[in-house]
């Protein structure tokens, strides 16, 4: 009997690609963007154990070793750096990450369609506003000579206008405010896509059982949405020591520069503004290790849980 010819892989995976050719080249763009914007740049990281000199290039610019990591750590401005970081990041967790999981629960609770609908479109809309937008309207709201909010509160404690954009005290939670405001809507798409694919017929065994509404969201519904909820914890996570440049340089004032400053707008302001490429170049490094390892700690610890994990 005549043994029927097996295709060698390389040809299978050849007549895949070609049958698939579409897809493969809509990949493209994705695949260029990240080479060109993402990976291309880390050879300039090599400059963080350099003295790098722009007219002397990467290759001829003297090798100092660790001696920007050394500077960075036992500088006088990493400590006030990593707290201001560090509390941002905290704050971040506590309120604006479980924020699109509460709005995303309590929208899947309404049965009109329409009303649902209806709040969906409006708390996304302010996703799509840039935070220079996002930082004029607080202004207009929080700033001691216009500010709607200052007046208002104004009218009612009496005395002399506060400042509250310019205040220490008020940056942090104008900050989170700002965050809510801009980023739990949009969150909300893929905790309620996550509700989409929850089986109904046990929300139906759920009733058969005698479970309340309580018991059915305990028990069904955030088992349902726990995969997604600890995949973008361990997104966040990542992202714990990047506060976003844009938003904080937009808030920043020199009244509130003690509390404002992260690495983010520090990296910017020794290495742009400054000139200390080498040096700002160690710091966004230490950063973007520190985010690595908390990935793969956080993903690790999920896997210690029983759960999926990122990879």
């Amino acid at each position: 009997m005549v043994q029927p010819e097996i295709a060698p892989p390389a040809a299978v995976k050849a007549r895949r690609v070609i049958r698939h050719g579409w897809l493969y080249l809509m990949l493209l763009p994705g695949l260029a963007y990240f080479l060109i914007f993402r990976y291309w740049p880390m050879y300039g990281l090599s400059i963080a154990f350099q003295d790098y000199l722009p007219f002397l290039g990467y290759a001829d610019s003297p090798w100092v070793g660790l001696k920007h990591f050394e500077e960075l750590f036992t500088g006088s401005d990493f400590t006030r750096l990593m707290t201001n970081t560090l509390i941002l990041a905290l704050l971040t967790v506590v309120f604006v990450f479980p924020a699109p999981i509460i709005v995303a629960l309590l929208l899947n609770e309404l049965r009109q369609r329409t009303l649902k609908n209806s709040i969906q479109s409006i708390i996304y809309i302010p996703h799509f506003l840039s935070w220079t937008i996002v930082a004029s309207v607080s202004y207009l709201l929080f700033s001691a000579d216009f500010g709607v909010i200052a007046g208002f509160i104004n009218d009612i404690v009496g005395g002399p206008r506060a400042d509250y954009v310019a205040q220490e005290a008020w940056f942090r939670p104008i900050v989170v405010l700002q965050l809510l405001w801009k980023q739990t809507g949009w969150g909300t798409i893929i905790y309620l896509a996550a509700l989409a694919g929850v089986d109904t017929q046990l929300y139906e065994a759920a009733r058969v059982d005698g479970a309340g509404r309580w018991r059915q969201f305990w028990h069904v519904t955030l088992p349902g949405i726990r995969p997604a909820i600890v995949i973008m914890g361990i997104l966040t996570c990542g992202h714990l020591l990047d506060s976003g440049f844009e938003q904080i340089w937009l808030m920043t004032t020199s009244l509130n520069r003690s509390v404002a400053d992260v690495f983010d707008t520090y990296v910017y302001y020794i290495g742009i503004t400054q000139g200390s490429y080498s040096y700002s170049t160690a710091v966004g490094l230490f950063k973007g290790v520190v985010g690595v390892l908390l990935i793969y700690g956080s993903n690790l610890l999920a896997k210690r849980f029983d759960e999926r994990g990122l990879f």
